[in-house]
């Protein structure tokens, strides 16, 4: 889902940026005039081109829309009356926390970073044209006879939006900028003002699932903890973990990396690995433990509250062919039965495979395509099942796993609903409030003096 995004006094100031493509400006009109102070900040001036700047920029970005003046010239020109004027309202409060911000004498901002910082901004910004002559020609649109010269001006924009973005950083930590509780008429507004900024959700569909595993004979699962054993008699007499998961473990995610699972909680894992790992010492090595998967060796390396850290080695059972047909006999079966009302919560307790998800909520349909899951729900709507399909396992063809699943609902793309965001919007309003707060306790012992942008 699109990150919710707010500007505010905080927010990086986008006037020198041409990867919004300046040349915005000739959709904004009735804009030129000369150079005017529109508000003072202390002994600070904001200029009337810095707020155009600002506009310049997030129109050429999509962050701003204004109404097309060949079509509406009244609603045009209140539109660009009141963006103005909030843009100017942002960099008052800009410069007031940046003279909070260079007044602190803990703030320190490198040269070398603002180099750096700048460089990627006209890096990044060259990529977005086709030729050198086409970014020189965008930078002299937007008053810039060289690169370097648009470089210099940069340096200024990201040295002091770098110190503001830190003194934010520092407030919060300090608890000096606390989060406020927004009213539901505050967080109605924030939506009503911000929905074509949220994004919207693609197509998606939300499906429950039978996954038949094929089972693997006694003998092969007496062969496998056979192996299982042996190598936990080398570990215990000091063979190294790692070198013997690269060689022997069946876990294609971690065999590489010697078994390391990284860090882990409870219900992240199946129960019989998570019941051994919790259970362990650190540098502790388990017996084999069985779970949907095989048999694992787990050894925990560190331990926090909650949470493991460990590596492990996987032995897989093998499969014949007996066992694979039989699994696709089984999905098969499944299918049937549903298809004449049999219950899906009662046969997906006997026979879904442990190791697979249950259910697979609001997945978005062109993320399926590449899936084997897309060709069976094709025109599947609610309440409807799908005849069996493989869920295969390259390299293994035996152990390919079979699958049923039911389409408990599909939801067309569209907005975002009020509901669906509103407790990210209570905590974003929530932060803008307070930041509000504390820059309106900067306004009353400053000297600011705004006038007409």
């Amino acid at each position: 889902m699109t990150r919710l995004i707010a500007a505010g006094w905080f927010a990086t100031i986008l006037s020198g940026s041409v990867a919004g493509r300046l040349s915005a400006q000739a959709a904004i009109t009735d804009t030129a005039t000369v150079d005017r102070i529109v508000a003072v900040v202390g002994t600070r001036a904001i200029l009337a081109s810095q707020v155009q700047e600002e506009l310049f920029a997030r129109v050429g970005n999509g962050q701003e829309r204004l109404p097309d003046p060949n079509k509406d010239q009244a609603g045009y020109t209140k539109a660009l009356a009141a963006v103005m004027r909030r843009y100017v309202d942002t960099l008052v409060a800009f410069e007031l926390i940046h003279t909070e911000a260079i007044a602190d004498t803990t703030i320190k901002v490198t040269d070398q970073e603002i180099q750096d910082t700048a460089d990627q901004v006209i890096q990044n910004a060259r990529k977005q044209f086709k030729s050198e002559t086409e970014f020189k020609d965008e930078l002299k649109s937007i008053g810039f006879a060289t690169s370097e010269e648009w470089r210099t001006s940069l340096l200024e924009k990201e040295r002091r939006s770098i110190a503001v973005s830190r003194f934010r950083a520092q407030l919060m930590d300090q608890g000096k900028l606390k989060p406020l509780t927004p009213s539901e008429k505050e967080m109605r507004a924030f939506y009503d003002a911000h929905v074509a900024e949220l994004g919207s959700f693609p197509a998606s569909v939300s499906m429950r699932q039978i996954v038949v595993a094929p089972k693997p004979t006694d003998a092969a699962k007496a062969k496998a903890r056979a192996l299982a054993d042996s190598l936990v008699i080398e570990l215990r007499k000091g063979a190294d973990f790692a070198t013997l998961a690269r060689r022997f473990s069946m876990d294609e995610g971690s065999r590489a990396a010697g078994g390391d699972l990284k860090w882990f909680r409870r219900g992240d894992m199946v129960r019989e690995f998570e019941d051994a790992a919790f259970s362990l010492n650190v540098g502790q090595v388990s017996d084999p433990v069985e779970s949907p998967f095989g048999y694992h060796i787990i050894q925990v390396q560190r331990v926090n509250p909650g949470e493991r850290q460990a590596r492990h080695i996987l032995i897989i059972p093998d499969i014949d062919s007996a066992g694979a047909r039989a699994a696709h006999d089984k999905a098969v079966e499944i299918a049937a039965a549903l298809h004449q009302g049999a219950s899906f919560d009662s046969l997906q307790h006997m026979y879904h495979d442990r190791s697979e998800e249950l259910e697979l909520n609001s997945y978005p349909v062109d993320s399926l395509a590449k899936t084997p899951y897309a060709a069976p729900i094709v025109g599947l709507d609610s309440a409807k099942v799908s005849q069996a399909f493989e869920l295969p396992v390259v390299g293994h063809p035996l152990r390919s796993k079979w699958a049923v699943v039911e389409v408990i609902r599909r939801t067309p793309a569209g907005p975002h609903s009020y509901d669906d965001l509103k407790e990210q919007i209570r905590k974003l309003v929530g932060i803008q409030l307070g930041e509000l707060d504390y820059i309106t306790q900067l306004r009353n012992r400053t000297y600011v003096d705004i006038r007409a942008p």
